[in-house]
């Protein structure tokens, strides 16, 4: 029977009970689910120790040698057992704080023991040691690489430890080495250079040497992100099967701000331009992202699109996710306008619009004289419908659900096109993942003259020395926004509160005004603190991280981050971005308590060292992982990835979607017998796009 057919039940050494621990903790059904469990580290057991050679920096060791003394201490749950070993140069002590009544001992007898020796007093000690009888050594257990596996505490429990999963999956090595159906063509493995399916399961198990396990897991991890990279695509290459509407005047209102731009765009500004409008041109809907650093004149890009889709006689609309950023980009757009005159109308519709002044802006948009309509989730409310609306652009989108988006393409029979802005950097794997079904533009370089932040890393006992230096920028008439982690007093975590910061900083600054936000306040109440420290009514801001997007006060020159080693890279320099928006040179101060890890005093290197965010991303994902990630939806990836690691394998990845890419050029379906594999395996796999763009376009 095939593995994949074979339930994991009736597999040796599971059994029912087991079995269904497996389902609800691995989701393993079948034999090949099993197989498909990697392992996440291998220690070699081809080698051997003496205890005479064992250093600190040895990881797991394995010795022969005898038991020559035991005894137990203590009673019940707290009984522990003590044991010499000795291999004829020297002994150790070994150590089994729980199930001691199963560990049995003899003497007289040769052991090979196998474990992670750590220093004490002098003597190297064992905790809970693999101890195995000589005469029931395997050649298995001394050869090679030993795969280890991940497990739950509930599988522990059960006995289902590594040690558990390695020997239900040796069992399958026989079934296993008979062949497994391949899911990657003949073509793909020859052309990278891959081993087939069934050798690279019985070596990323049970590999002969180390070589052969790398080339194993390379082979898996290319399957992996293959795979997720052909769904993506082809949800791409359906997507833009879909019509859209054409635009391709570059009209007079384009012209005339291009023109009454007191200053030239960036190199990156006008290719990214050039790209969305190939897109909007094409007559199929354009589904893209735009990255851009904080200040790299994102905002401009979007009012030069929608100009294009203007000129062409379609309405637009950019939807922010709160008021303050709704307001600044209608105040922003403004400004930029103003040498057109009455050519464009633009128009603001938040929460806070009145029924009396909501009345003339459903008029507007439905009769076409509003052009742009800026808001916030208003935007998206039934009453809300335009004439003719074309492109659709959204800020910060990652805060936006996809049941909210999906009432904006509502409002049209065609939907419209679609620019979703980030102005949080995206590591390149991770937006191949998180963004792979979206066509990418990236600003990467920012205006010219714009003077980079300062950022100064001080200890918290040199306080006294940043306040001094804050007083003195708001004597010269600069404002400055403090941030704080958390809200009220945790004992558990040694930092100092917002609260009790806001009260040291008007201590600290008697003579001047304070305004305090966070994200557990009304937000009526928290636009107005806000409102007042942008009018410069107030001169200092103490805050929570609610202030890291959307918050443009060219006149605050001054970031000061509170227990900064709480805080990820990618979110240090969201609110480093909030100060050197104006002329004037701006600093950023990361405090921190003096006793900080070895990755903090990293992140905080890299602060200082770099303004480049997309430089900072990659190193945040590099130190921090994928799975740990903070700000557009960087608390994790949607896939599942078993093997592949996206902080290590970019050039996989790279070479997958390539892969992934000259199949779909040529059979954007899967319609032709050569592709049917990948068909097959992509219904098995549901493999769901990250954004649902799929189901709101």
């Amino acid at each position: 029977m095939e593995l994949s057919h074979r339930d994991i039940t009736y597999c040796k050494n599971v059994g029912a009970k087991r079995a269904d621990i497996l389902r609800k903790e691995l989701k393993v059904t079948t034999a090949l689910d099993m197989v498909r469990q990697y392992p996440y580290k291998y220690i070699d057991r081809s080698r051997f120790y003496r205890i005479a050679e064992l250093n600190d920096e040895d990881t797991y060791v394995q010795i022969i040698g005898e038991i020559t003394e035991w005894h137990t201490i203590g009673i019940g749950k707290a009984q522990r057992l003590s044991a010499t070993f000795n291999d004829g140069t020297h002994q150790c002590e070994l150590v089994w704080f729980q199930g001691v009544k199963y560990v049995k001992l003899q003497r007289g007898i040769k052991y090979l023991l196998f474990g992670k020796p750590s220093r004490f007093q002098h003597i190297y000690n064992f905790v809970h040691p693999e101890l195995t009888p000589m005469s029931k050594v395997t050649p298995e257990m001394t050869q090679g690489l030993e795969p280890y596996y991940n497990t739950t505490e509930t599988m522990k429990r059960h006995g289902l430890n590594s040690k558990a999963m390695r020997n239900i999956i040796a069992e399958l090595l026989p079934d296993l080495r008979m062949g497994v159906p391949d899911t990657i063509g003949a073509d793909i493995l020859q052309h990278y250079r891959l081993m087939n399916l069934t050798d690279a399961l019985i070596n990323v198990h049970f590999p002969k040497d180390t070589p052969s396990m790398q080339n194993a897991r390379a082979r898996l991890k290319f399957e992996e992100l293959f795979y997720i990279q052909l769904q993506l695509l082809r949800q791409m290459k359906r997507r833009e099967m879909n019509p859209g509407f054409a635009m391709p005047l570059v009209g007079s209102r384009f012209h005339a701000l291009y023109k009454a731009l007191p200053f030239d765009l960036t190199g990156a500004q006008k290719r990214v331009i050039h790209e969305i409008h190939d897109d909007l041109k094409s007559g199929r809907q354009m589904n893209r992202l735009l990255q851009g650093d904080v200040g790299s004149g994102k905002t401009l890009v979007a009012l030069m699109c929608c100009l294009l889709a203007i000129d062409n006689g379609y309405q637009t609309c950019i939807m922010a996710p709160t008021e303050i950023l709704a307001n600044q980009h209608y105040e922003t757009l403004k400004t930029f306008l103003k040498p057109l005159g009455d050519a464009v109308h633009v128009a603001l519709l938040t929460g806070s619009t009145t029924a009396k002044n909501r009345v003339p802006i459903h008029n507007g948009l439905m009769n076409g004289t509003i052009n742009i309509l800026i808001g916030t989730h208003a935007l998206i409310e039934d009453t809300v419908q335009w004439q003719n609306l074309g492109l659709v652009i959204i800020d910060e989108q990652h805060r936006f659900g996809v049941a909210q988006r999906a009432k904006l393409w509502s409002k049209n029979e065609i939907p419209p096109h679609v620019l979703v802005m980030s102005a949080t950097p995206i590591p390149r794997t991770l937006a191949m993942t998180v963004y792979g079904d979206l066509r990418v533009s990236i600003i990467d370089e920012l205006p010219p003259g714009r003077k980079p932040v300062q950022t100064i890393h001080y200890l918290l006992s040199k306080r006294a020395q940043v306040y001094a230096f804050v007083r003195k920028q708001i004597q010269e008439g600069r404002q400055v926004y403090v941030v704080f982690p958390l809200i009220k007093e945790n004992e558990k975590l040694d930092l100092r509160d917002l609260e009790n910061g806001f009260n040291e900083m008007c201590e600290a600054f008697p003579e001047y005004k304070i305004s305090m936000v966070h994200g557990q306040m009304k937000a009526a109440d928290k636009d107005l603190q806000m409102q007042r420290f942008a009018s410069g009514e107030t001169q200092i801001l103490v805050a929570t991280t609610v202030i890291e997007v959307g918050v443009n006060v060219p006149n605050a020159t001054v970031m000061i981050i509170q227990n900064a080693e709480r805080f990820g890279l990618s979110q240090l320099h969201q609110l480093r971005g909030r100060v050197g928006r104006g002329g004037d040179q701006s600093y950023c101060l990361l405090l921190t308590d003096s006793e900080i890890s070895g990755d903090t005093r990293k992140r905080m290197d890299i602060m200082v060292a770099t303004n480049d965010g997309f430089r900072i991303a990659e190193e945040d994902l590099r130190l921090r992982g994928a799975g740990d990630l903070e700000g557009t939806q960087q608390s994790g990836i949607p896939f599942d990835l078993h093997i592949a690691n996206l902080s290590t394998d970019g050039q996989l990845l790279t070479l997958a979607r390539q892969a992934a890419m000259d199949i779909l050029d040529k059979d954007p379906l899967l319609e032709d017998e050569i592709n049917r594999i990948y068909k097959r395996r992509l219904d098995a796999l549901r493999i769901e796009s990250p954004q649902n763009w799929s189901e709101i376009s």
